[in-house]
């Protein structure tokens, strides 16, 4: 049986105040007259009037801004109070507190291997609300406890089913597409969380790092990449730059080169704007054939 919440209209509390008071006062009035005119049938009625009054204190309780009352009737649902202010109701009735208010936690960073076997330490910080009290309380045992616990599950399955870099264009990692990953995270908190009455407003990753075992290795392979990258740019820039030279020298008419000449000058070329330090000039005083 699914339980859904229905909002309960219960009685203001400040005119069962009122009447109570004068209830009260009244029952105590009876007491003291029946006492003075020893009637003993009416000091017994005049009591069991002040503890049925008594009794109908304990229907107050009080409703917090974002914040249900959830209402029992000996284990049967009644419905959830939501109105904010002093409120009165059946006194026998079971009283919960639920809170509505936006709340988040972060998990502790975990230990789980990404799509492709690597060792990777991820937590996440998730934004949530109960917004059906009814399923909150009667749907599991320890709501708050829940969403803990599924969120980690969820979480822990969203770093199993993405790599923690991109190896291809295209493919969808932990690092390089937070915003994608958010959503998708947020997406399958939901999913698990729906039945015990909760929204997710926003799940996010707060930590992601490679295992300690093989950050150092894995810290190399993207210093590795990064110059790799960086030479192949500046490569294709020195080619560029010795294609233009050559067109210019061929276009202005500047000089002639045969084959085996315009090779030396690619070959000198590529050398000064490839190399990771400063050329060193060297001035040929005598015949360019020499």
């Amino acid at each position: 049986m699914m339980f859904r919440e229905k909002v309960k209209k219960v009685a203001s509390g400040y005119p069962m105040l009122v009447i109570l008071l004068l209830l009260q006062l009244a029952t105590i009035y009876w007491i003291v007259t029946a006492l003075r005119n020893y009637a003993i049938a009416a000091v017994i009625g005049a009591i069991i009037a002040a503890i049925v009054v008594l009794v109908l204190w304990i229907g107050f309780f009080m409703v917090n801004p974002n914040e249900a009352k959830v209402l029992q009737l000996f284990g049967k649902y009644i419905g959830t109070a939501k109105d904010p202010g002093l409120r009165w109701a059946n006194p026998f009735l079971a009283k919960r507190a639920v809170s509505l208010r936006v709340r988040n936690f972060e998990s502790g960073k975990l230990k789980v291997n990404d799509s492709t076997g690597n060792p990777i330490e991820i937590a996440a910080v998730v934004v949530w609300k109960v917004v059906d009290s009814a399923e909150a309380v009667f749907e599991v045992d320890d709501y708050e406890e829940f969403v803990t616990i599924q969120s980690e599950a969820a979480l822990r399955n969203l770093a199993t089913t993405y790599p923690y870099e991109a190896h291809n264009d295209g493919d969808v990692a932990l690092r390089s597409d937070p915003q994608q990953i958010a959503g998708a995270l947020r997406s399958e908190i939901q999913a698990r969380l729906e039945k015990a009455g909760v929204e997710v407003i926003e799940a996010r990753i707060s930590h992601l790092a490679y295992a300690p075992e093989i950050a150092n290795a894995m810290l190399r392979r993207q210093q590795a990449s990064a110059i790799i990258a960086a030479r192949t740019q500046i490569v294709d820039g020195a080619v560029g730059m010795v294609e233009m030279a050559l067109d210019k020298l061929a276009e202005k008419h500047v000089l002639e080169l045969d084959e085996e000449r315009k090779a030396t000058m690619v070959s000198n070329l590529l050398v000064v704007l490839c190399s990771e330090h400063d050329a060193t000039p060297v001035l040929n005083t005598g015949s360019l054939y020499a």
